[in-house]
Formats: C-alpha cells, structure tokens, sequence
C-alpha cells in the first residue's frame, strides 16, 4: 500500500485536516505532514505543544476488517513509533500507556488515535507528535527530544519517510484480520 502525502506548510492540527479528506474526498489513506500545527491535540482535548521543526502527522486509512480492539491499536501504534525511534537513539524506549513514549522517564512523543464513519466504512487516524529538535516544559511531566537524547541532528523529513514505509507495511496486515 502507497501512503499519498499531504504536505502543509500551517495547519490547526493533522489529524482534523485527515478528517477533512476523508469526509471531503475519495482518499481512503494518506499522510498528513505538516511544518507548524497551531492546535495540536492529545487525548481528552489536551494541548500537544507544538514547536515548529518537531514532527506533526497524521496518518489515516480505511479499517477493512479490523477486529483488534482501539486498546491493542494503540499499542500497537506506540511499537511502531518505538521501532522507528531506535533507529536513531539507542536508549532504552518506554511506553506509558496508553499512549506516550518516554526516553529516560521523559516523554519524547505521543499518539492521538481517532476513528470516524463515512458511508457505512471505519478510518483510523493516527496523529504522531515527536519532539524531533525542542521540546516543551511540562509541570510534573519531563519532557525530551530525539537531537538532546542521540547528540545527533537528524534530518525530519527523512524520519517521516521511513515513518511512512513502516505503515506502508503495516496497514496492509492490520487490513488482513
């Protein structure tokens, strides 16, 4: 499966412009990528803070028949985004469930997953905030970034490519169940 891409330079959030293709288009996958993101969300309307140079997006597909539950999606999500963080940091990755990844008790990234209906069928979103370059100051919650944790710059746009080729591969096999 081929992940069309959407690149945007400012957008509210990824994972509400996923929805506008969805509901306003033939698209049944994409990737949503995105420069700045103004209103980033996390679970329960909370703010994912957003810094421009991070990484921001969203990537939605059509559940044909998807019998795992939203629970074990997430989980399997936060093992897709670890993999793909260990090809650049070779500290030990944590999850904290259900849905944020920690590098040293330190959160580094975090997921939004949504689930809308259009005509009778089920898409997934999957919004992913990494603090690629900066990362915010949260009061009782340490946060870090993949540049303060490898001592290396990592170019972005090649992450969200092999961020894309790992659910290029992955939503054909979740599509199977």
């Amino acid at each position: 499966m081929i992940l069309k891409k959407f690149h945007y330079k400012n957008v509210n959030s990824t994972n509400d412009i996923a929805i506008k293709l969805i509901k306003n288009s033939n698209n049944k996958s994409g990737i949503v990528i995105a420069e700045n993101q103004k209103k980033g969300r996390g679970r329960y309307g909370k703010k994912w803070i957003s810094f421009r140079g991070n990484i921001f997006v969203s990537i939605f597909f059509n559940l044909k028949k998807n019998n795992k539950s939203l629970k074990k999606m997430t989980l399997i999500n936060c093992l897709l985004i670890k993999k793909l963080l260990s090809c650049y940091c070779k500290k030990r990755i944590s999850i904290k469930p259900p849905n944020d990844l920690l590098i040293n008790k330190k959160k580094i990234s975090g997921i939004l997953q949504e689930i809308i209906k259009k005509d009778k069928k089920k898409y997934m979103i999957i919004g992913i905030g990494i603090n690629l370059i900066k990362n915010p100051d949260i009061i009782n919650y340490p946060t870090t970034n993949l540049f303060e944790v490898s001592k290396k710059k990592i170019n972005k746009m090649e992450i969200i490519h092999k961020l894309k080729k790992i659910y290029e591969k992955f939503i054909p096999k979740v599509n199977l169940y």
